[in-house]
């Protein structure tokens, strides 16, 4: 092994062997002696690697490979040779799709041979093409831990209970319609996971699993569940959520070391009082108490029409979720108040609908001038599967200051580009809140964004009229000939007030008449001149008309020069109107004033209509004041924010007004004395990274330190907030501002950290026999939580741990001993609580992922915040080491490596 390292010429740099690679599988690969970490594009190397040193490599007990490669059916057939492979991972889901999805692999069977494998313990076939569970599978006589997710299979093997050694199992996301009565023989089976399958009835033998800790069959179309489920005695968890449930039996409640029953999102109108007041069973999403709903047929407004499932998944904010459609239709509404609609045969065959909502991004949301972002983005997969008939989509947004001269309309992304939906914008009738209506045949990504009224219209060979509903008076006229083909045109128009013309010129008698774009799909001029008729400015009519004073402005489309046309068009006017031709497509804008460099005040006039006045607050949790919150409020929202915030914060008052652009970046540093963690990933050069949309929460709450000995003295910091790259074009007012050496200095708002009062340190004192090991939660590849982490969350705890140890796992006997042994003492049962649940899960790959549900269930997202940011900075690091040495894609590298762990 030593000289394979020394042949491919690896440096030992992460502490764990050449790879950096750590075991997966949990205790069930702790004998580990090899690894050999060569994907995702392993395929290549592992069969040079096997034809250059063949002898070592059959001694492998760790693989990985990337069934995404397309050498995977050469290399599947050398795999039954490694007849000393503990742990064989063959996954998909390294490549992605045109729309950025992640692509199954080409998986489809495995050698027969590889039944030969005797000492397997951990086989992980997820994100494949599997259709059947390959037999062979069946005669691993030590196998301990199998995942088959995100594959297609429909059935599982009637024998399936062969594997009589088997403590885990997933299979969740594939089409599974039922279960073998041999699934009772795996007695030592712990975990179960058959989430999001098509389940519609569950064998009594699955009582038979007396081992089971923790069963998921959220997911699937179960319209009951057996009353043997009453037998496991060892079960913990046990999650129904998003079912079809109609009834559960009351024996459940009495399972003595059940902590959680999800059982959101069925049908349940009736539940047994023993299920209904339990603490442990969660009910949100069911029409209890509700009537049965009356025979006739519904549509995609009604509560539930006859046939239809109500599905309420879980909210994605932080990451994805999902739901299964089937051919009946079905009315789905997620947490974040978003709606749909699927008809009966919009899909022949079960379709799993995966959702996230995003945050967008500028670099990828591109908004024009004058557009206004209304909602996050939602991305819906699988991309480009086409539906039978159209899906119905209503998405709430935030509510613009006005709707007058503009319009909301719904945003999908191609892949390449963003686009229009056909949108319709509706109230909701309890809460009268809007939401933007839309119909579509495929899934992608969408928002809700609101514009300048658009009137578009196609212009023929014969010509046509185009005016604006905006203002009617505004007409386009295309005579005859105008084009040889046809070509579509688009008309908005930004009106300007009086008032706002003085205020921004600082000059009375400036006038000007609305804005004025045009734009076409075709880079070629027309043949012939088009006719324009724009009002005159307010105040200025054909009779009082001061030729001198008048001013035709053509700007480019992104506004950044405009130039005075006057004197190269011919001017005609009426009583009200200005009419001129022209053969090119842009901004115009007519002005009336005595100014001469008319172009340069129009520049800064078109900008600062552009920007938005607000102001920055920076505010401390009363309980908590190392918990920070910034955020940047539009001016008139400034007072209602602080009023919902008043009860749990306190701080500055805000800063005083800047002005930002709609996608705008700015940071904020805290200094003097004042920490953040630098690795987060929204980090940038030791400042938190913001982008300013104006109907969104420009909002961050941050957990900060001192380097600062508090014990003696308190710490009197400050967080002050600069902005990200200047935009290309600023008025010339805002431009001043920005010179010298703090030329994107915004604004400037104290932080005090209180004095600390005596309390356990960083290497705290065994209380009631109870220690602090080192602890390792998760693993490199996921992200580690240590023994620190851990310290740090206890700290910002407090009266509510025993809901977040409930949550957790914990029983309420286990709870109400740490209260009793502790109960002079707060800090010391959270002590107890977290690290006897760190302790009890050390084992657990999925432990971390728990305690982040835990802390949202318990209400603490601002701690889950955190920890998912320790998890992606793990993450980071990990593939940071793969880089390093050569092991993915991008490496230069072709060797691969095998190393001593």
């Amino acid at each position: 092994t030593q000289k394979m390292a020394e042949l491919l010429g690896l440096r030992d740099e992460c502490g764990e062997g050449a790879s950096g690679a750590p075991p997966l599988g949990g205790s069930c690969l702790a004998d580990n002696r090899l690894n050999l970490d060569v994907y995702p594009d392993g395929c290549h190397r592992f069969l040079q690697l096997f034809e250059a040193r063949r002898g070592e490599v059959v001694q492998v007990e760790f693989l990985r490979l990337s069934s995404n490669d397309h050498l995977l059916g050469t290399t599947l057939g050398i795999l039954p040779h490694l007849k000393h492979l503990k742990s064989l991972v063959l996954k998909g889901g390294h490549a992605r799709d045109e729309f950025g999805s992640c692509q199954r692999g080409s998986l489809t069977h495995v050698p027969p041979d590889i039944g030969n494998l005797r000492r397997l313990t951990h086989l992980d076939l997820s994100f494949n093409s599997l259709s059947t569970l390959p037999s062979c599978i069946l005669h691993l006589p030590s196998l301990r831990v199998l995942l088959v997710s995100h594959n297609s299979l429909v059935a599982l093997p009637e024998d399936f209970g062969s594997l009589s050694k088997l403590t885990f199992f997933s299979a969740m996301k594939n089409q599974l319609k039922d279960l073998p009565q041999s699934i009772g023989e795996l007695v030592v089976l712990q975990d179960l996971d058959l989430s999001e399958n098509a389940l519609e009835f569950l064998p009594e033998e699955i009582g038979k699993l007396h081992s089971c800790t923790e069963m998921d069959l959220s997911g699937n179309r179960l319209l009951s569940i057996p009353d043997s489920l009453a037998n496991l005695k060892s079960l913990r968890r046990l999650h129904l959520h998003s079912n079809l449930l109609v009834t559960v039996p009351a024996s459940l409640a009495s399972l003595p070391n059940l902590s959680r029953l999800d059982l959101q999102n069925n049908r349940l109108r009736l539940v047994p009082p023993e299920i209904q007041t339990s603490p442990f069973v969660h009910l949100r999403g069911n029409p209890l108490g509700e009537p049965e709903p009356s025979p006739q047929a519904g549509n995609c407004k009604a509560s539930a029409a006859v046939g239809f499932a109500q599905l309420f998944p879980r909210s994605a904010q932080h990451g994805g979720d999902g739901f299964t459609v089937t051919s009946e239709g079905c009315k789905v509404v997620l947490a974040c108040g978003i709606h749909f609609y699927f008809p009966p045969g919009a899909t022949s065959d079960p379709l799993r609908i995966d959702f996230r909502i995003l945050a967008p991004n500028p670099q990828w949301v591109k908004l024009r001038h004058h557009d206004v972002l209304l909602s996050r983005v939602l991305e819906l997969q699988p991309h480009g599967v086409k539906f039978q008939q159209e899906v119905q989509i209503w998405m709430p947004y935030a509510s613009p200051q006005t709707l007058h001269q503009r319009e909301v309309v719904v945003w999908t992304f191609s892949g390449q580009s963003w686009s229009d939906l056909r949108t319709r914008v509706e109230q909701r009738r309890k809460s009268k809140k809007p939401v933007a209506h839309c119909s579509v045949l495929h899934f992608s990504w969408f928002l809700v964004v609101s514009r300048l009224v658009q009137n578009e219209c196609q212009v023929p060979t014969e010509g046509t009229l185009l005016f604006s509903s905006v203002d009617p008076n505004i007409k386009v006229t295309f005579p005859p000939g105008v084009t040889e083909e046809t070509r579509s045109v688009k008309l908005q128009v930004l009106p300007v007030s009086v008032e706002e013309i003085e205020e921004l010129t600082g000059a009375a008698g400036c006038r000007a008449s609305p804005l004025l774009c045009l734009s076409q799909d075709s880079p070629v001029d027309f043949l012939r001149p088009v006719r324009i008729q724009l009002p005159l400015p307010p105040g200025v009519t054909g009779l009082n008309l001061d030729r001198s004073r008048l001013h035709l402005l053509h700007g480019d489309l992104e506004g950044q020069t405009w130039d005075d046309i006057t004197s190269q068009v011919v001017l005609e006017f009426t009583h009200l109107y200005a009419v001129f031709e022209v053969t090119h497509f842009s901004w115009y804008w007519l002005w009336y004033t005595t100014k001469t460099y008319i172009g340069g005040i129009a520049k800064k006039v078109y900008e600062r209509l552009r920007m938005y006045q607000v102001n920055f607050i920076a505010l401390q949790r009363k309980k908590d004041p190392e918990q920070v919150l910034l955020q940047c409020v539009p001016k008139h929202k400034v007072d209602p924010v602080l009023k919902k915030l008043q009860d749990r914060y306190r701080g500055p008052e805000p800063s005083d007004m800047v002005e930002m652009f709609e996608g705008e970046q700015f940071f904020a540093a805290f200094e003097r004395g004042i920490n953040i963690d630098m690795d987060r990933p929204d980090c940038v050069d030791g400042r938190l990274s913001f982008i300013f949309y104006s109907h969104l929460k420009n909002m961050k709450e941050i957990y900060v330190t001192s380097p600062v000995d508090r014990k003696g003295q308190a710490v009197k910091g400050q967080v002050s907030f600069y902005r990200g790259a200047v935009p290309e074009s600023v008025p010339e007012e805002a431009s001043r501002r920005r010179k010298g050496q703090d030329s994107l200095w915004l604004a400037t708002l104290p932080i005090k950290l209180p004095r600390l009062k005596p309390c356990w340190g960083e290497n705290p004192r065994p209380l009631n026999g109870f220690s602090f090991p080192p602890l390792k939660l998760g693993n490199a590849e996921t992200g580690y939580l240590t023994q620190a982490n851990l310290l740090s969350i206890a700290r910002r705890l407090g009266a509510d741990w025993q809901t977040i140890g409930l949550n957790l796992g914990l029983t309420y006997p286990q709870i109400q001993r740490i209260g009793y042994n502790n109960r002079e003492d707060l800090d010391k049962q959270i002590l107890e609580m977290l690290f006897s649940w760190a302790q009890q899960n050390s084992e657990d790959p999925d432990c971390v992922s728990k305690l982040i549900r835990a802390m949202k269930e318990s209400g603490r997202q601002d701690i889950a915040d955190e920890v998912e940011t320790i998890i992606e900075l793990g993450r980071q690091k990990y593939r940071e080491s793969i880089r390093r040495v050569g092991l993915e894609q991008e490496s230069s590298t072709e060797d691969s490596a095998i190393a001593m762990m």
